[in-house]
């Protein structure tokens, strides 16, 4: 189970990935909150992608490549260009290091999000997990 990323392919494997993962459930059985993953173009990424996940104690209830943000109101916007968004998969940038640095701008609750911080880790174990290849 993996596959390139960015691509439809990519967030299919990790939604399967969250569901199939007995110690991202127990480690996220709390956890309440959609997001939406914003990646800005950078380096060969030459337009804008937005990565729909709806994320409910340990499962992926949905994961959808979406045009736009539109009206989705998720609890969490993460964006970060194409660059940083790599190098959190690849394991070259720790992604709490990349949120304190602004190389990953958060929008929502970072008091929850700090009080999770267990489930953002596991949850970026599993996307690394399914990164077979970087496009």
């Amino acid at each position: 189970m993996g596959a390139k990323f960015p691509s439809p392919e990519w967030l299919q494997s990790l939604a399967e990935k969250l569901n199939s993962d007995a110690r991202y459930a127990e480690i996220a059985k709390k956890w309440e909150g959609d997001m939406i993953i914003v990646v800005q173009p950078a380096g060969i990424l030459k337009e804008q992608l937005y990565f729909y996940l709806d994320l409910w104690h340990g499962t992926c209830r949905k994961a959808e490549m979406l045009p736009s943000t539109g009206d989705h109101k998720p609890a969490f916007l993460l964006t970060a260009n194409y660059e940083n968004i790599t190098r959190i998969l690849t394991g070259t940038l720790d992604p709490m290091q990349a949120m304190m640095t602004r190389k990953l701008l958060v929008q929502g609750s970072m008091a929850y999000m700090m009080r999770n911080v267990p489930v953002v880790l596991d949850f970026v174990r599993c996307a690394r997990e399914v990164t077979t290849e970087i496009l």
